[in-house]
């Protein structure tokens, strides 16, 4: 199935944008790889639903943009992965400003929804508030189901990965009901006593998440 790339016909620079990235799937392709390098069916598995052909014209598209390029993985990985440009980098704060607009008309998890490792590490990066943070040095680990993220906080600032980390200083289990604890729906002490979340490490440290990570 042939892919058309859409245009607009307007010499404006918003029009631009959405002709590079405004095609179904590729913010969320760019999103992802904001996280880190990933493979082809690293992103796929990471996008439930999107065929098999869609993602190849999605990435086809990004890197002759400019935006998206092969990279060879260092040892001990293995094999060929898409990484960000220094162009499709520079798309991060507009992907965490439309993540914030977005976290504020979540809502409740709809049946077909999936939470998958970089929405969750993307969350965190979006509803960080690094004026709450301080000179904080703290690294919390948070799992919801199967997935594992990461977050290690220093002097005001955040980064995020995927998969475990050494020595949380905090371990959150939760599940969607973290949204209610970031939007201040619910406090920490009533998230834990009806066992909407579960923490390992200083309970101190879970009112320290809910001020640096509000919706």
């Amino acid at each position: 199935m042939a892919i058309v790339k859409r245009t607009y016909g307007q010499y404006c620079g918003f029009a631009r944008a959405l002709e590079l990235v405004g095609e179904r799937w590729a913010l969320l392709i760019v999103r992802d790889l904001l996280i880190g390098p990933k493979r082809f069916g690293e992103i796929q598995r990471g996008l439930p639903g999107i065929p098999t052909n869609i993602l190849t014209a999605r990435l086809n598209e990004l890197e002759d943009s400019g935006l998206v390029r092969r990279t060879v993985l260092a040892r001990p990985a293995k094999g060929v992965a898409y990484e960000l440009t220094e162009a499709g980098i520079a798309l991060e704060d507009t992907v965490l400003a439309l993540g914030r607009w977005g976290a504020v008309r979540l809502g409740d998890q709809r049946p077909d929804e999936t939470v998958t490792e970089d929405s969750i590490a993307m969350a965190l990066r979006t509803t960080f508030r690094p004026e709450a943070a301080g000179k904080a040095k703290l690294t919390y680990l948070l799992r919801v189901g199967d997935i594992e993220v990461h977050a290690r906080i220093r002097d005001g600032a955040i980064a995020v990965g995927r998969g475990p980390v050494e020595k949380p200083d905090l371990v959150i289990e939760a599940g969607p009901e973290l949204r209610l604890l970031l939007a201040r729906e619910i406090s920490p002490a009533d998230a834990i006593s009806k066992g909407l979340v579960r923490v390992s490490g200083d309970l101190k440290l879970l009112d320290r998440f809910v001020r640096m990570f509000r919706i």
